[in-house]
C-alpha cells in the first residue's frame, strides 16, 4: 500500500532553500556542483528499481540505548538490515540527554567508514556538523523518531506528522477531563526536536474554542531519565493544585509519571495520557492510574528507518520530494517535503485493547 505523508509533516522540518537539481550522471562518489553536499545528493536522480546493495553496514544511534522503545525500535531495524544482506550495528549512550555523546559516536562511524547511519537526534544544532562530515565521507544519513536539520541528513523517517501526533495526545485529556482545568506537559529534554514540535502543536491546538476551558500551565523537563521524571511530575503536582490532567509525550516520562500517580493521592483524579510502550503502561492501566494512552508501534519505525537506510546506499531514492521506494512488506513509501517519510497514524491503547500488544 502507498503511503503518503500527513498532512502537516513539514512542522516538523524547517523549510530548506529551492536549488537547481543536478545532472542524472553525478554518481554517489562525485563531488557536487554547488552548495553543500547534502543539497546536492539529495536533488541527483534516482531509480527505485535499482539493486539492492548488499554487504552494506549501517549504524543505528537511538536517543539512549537500553531502554524498552528504541530496544523495539532498533530491532525492527536490524531486521530490516539484516533482511536485505548487510550488517546492523547498534551504538549509543544510556544517557537520557547526551548530545555530545552521540555526536562522538557519529563520529566514530564515520571513521569506520559504515554505509548509512540512522539517527534519533537528540538536539537539532548539535549533531549537524558530525553528520554533515559524515556525508562528506559519503555515509548515507536518515533520521528517525527525532530530526535534526534537513540540511544534515538526507532523509527522516517520522511517526506521523506533529501535528495529528501532538492534537490526538490533547484530546485524549480533553475527553478524560471534560475539557476544563489546568493541565501540565512533562517532555523529555529541552532540546529534543520531536518533543518540540509537538508541544508547539499542543500550544497552537489549545486556541481552538473547544479547549477554552484548558490552560497549559506548565512544560517540565525530566530529559527521559526515569528517576528525573518521577522527580518532576511530583513537582508539577505539589507546584500546581488544581492541576486535572498531564500530557507526557515521551515513554519514559509517562512511565515514570504513572508510577509516581499510582502511588500517590492523586491516582484516579489527575488524568495523564501521552505517548507510552503498551508492556509498560499495561500495570497502570489495569490499576486505573491511566485510562488511554497512544504510540505507533517502534518496531515499524525502525524497520522503515533500515529501509531507508539501504534505498538511500543503493541509490533508490536520495531524499528529494516525490521519491519512492519498497520497504520490504510494509509496501511502498513516498518522500513528502524535505524527505519527510511517514509511518502512519498512532494507536490509542486502552483497557479494551491493551493486550492485543506486546512491545
Amino acid at each position: 500500500m502507498l503511503r503518503t505523508p500527513a498532512r502537516r509533516a513539514s512542522v516538523l522540518v524547517a523549510a530548506v532553500s529551492s536549488l537547481s537539481l543536478l545532472t542524472a550522471g553525478c554518481g554517489e562518489g562525485d563531488a557536487p556542483a554547488d552548495g553543500d553536499t547534502a543539497t546536492n545528493a539529495k536533488n541527483a536522480e534516482a531509480s527505485p528499481n535499482a539493486p539492492t546493495r548488499t554487504g552494506l553496514t549501517v549504524g543505528f544511534l537511538p536517543k539512549q540505548v537500553n531502554t524498552p522503545y528504541f530496544s523495539v525500535a532498533d530491532q525492527g531495524g536490524e531486521r530490516a538490515v539484516k533482511s536485505l544482506g548487510s550488517t546492523f550495528k547498534e551504538v549509543g549512550t544510556d544517557q537520557g540527554a547526551d548530545a555530545t555523546g552521540q555526536v562522538s559516536h557519529i563520529n566514530d562511524l564515520t571513521k569506520q567508514e559504515v554505509d548509512a547511519i540512522a539517527v534519533s537526534a537528540l538536539d537539532p544544532d548539535a549533531l549537524c556538523d558530525a553528520l554533515k562530515q559524515a556525508m562528506e565521507e559519503g555515509v548515507k544519513v536518515v533520521t528517525y523518531d527525532s530530526d535534526t536539520k534537513p540540511e544534515c541528513r538526507y532523509a527522516f523517517v517520522s511517526p506521523a506528522s506533529a501535528e495529528d501526533i501532538a492534537v490526538r495526545q490533547l484530546e485524549l485529556l480533553g475527553e478524560q477531563i471534560g475539557y476544563q482545568g489546568d493541565i501540565a506537559i512533562l517532555s523529555a529534554a529541552r532540546t529534543a526536536t520531536n518533543q518540540n514540535a509537538w508541544i508547539s502543536s499542543i500550544k497552537e491546538e489549545l486556541a481552538d474554542p473547544r479547549y477554552k476551558d484548558m490552560r497549559l500551565v506548565e512544560v517540565a523537563y525530566g530529559d527521559d531519565e526515569a528517576e528525573k521524571s518521577y522527580q518532576e511530575a511530583e513537582k508539577l503536582l505539589g507546584k500546581h493544585g488544581k492541576l486535572k490532567g498531564i500530557i507526557s509525550p515521551t515513554t519514559n516520562g509517562i512511565k515514570a509519571a504513572a508510577k509516581y500517580l499510582s502511588q500517590s493521592s492523586y491516582k484516579g483524579k489527575v488524568k495523564l495520557t501521552g505517548l507510552g510502550a503498551p508492556n509498560d503502561m499495561r500495570p497502570y492501566i489495569e490499576d486505573g492510574t491511566v485510562e488511554a494512552f497512544l504510540l505507533w508501534d517502534p518496531a515499524k519505525l525502525g524497520e522503515l528507518a533500515g529501509h531507508a537506510a539501504v534505498a538511500l546506499a543503493s541509490g533508490q531514492i536520495t531524499g528529494r520530494e516525490g521519491q519512492m521506494f519498497l520497504a520490504g512488506d510494509m509496501g511502498w513509501f513516498k518522500l513528502g517535503e524535505n524527505g519527510v517519510i511517514t509511518l502512519g497514524d498512532p494507536t490509542v491503547f486502552n483497557s479494551r485493547n491493551i493486550d492485543d500488544y506486546d512491545f
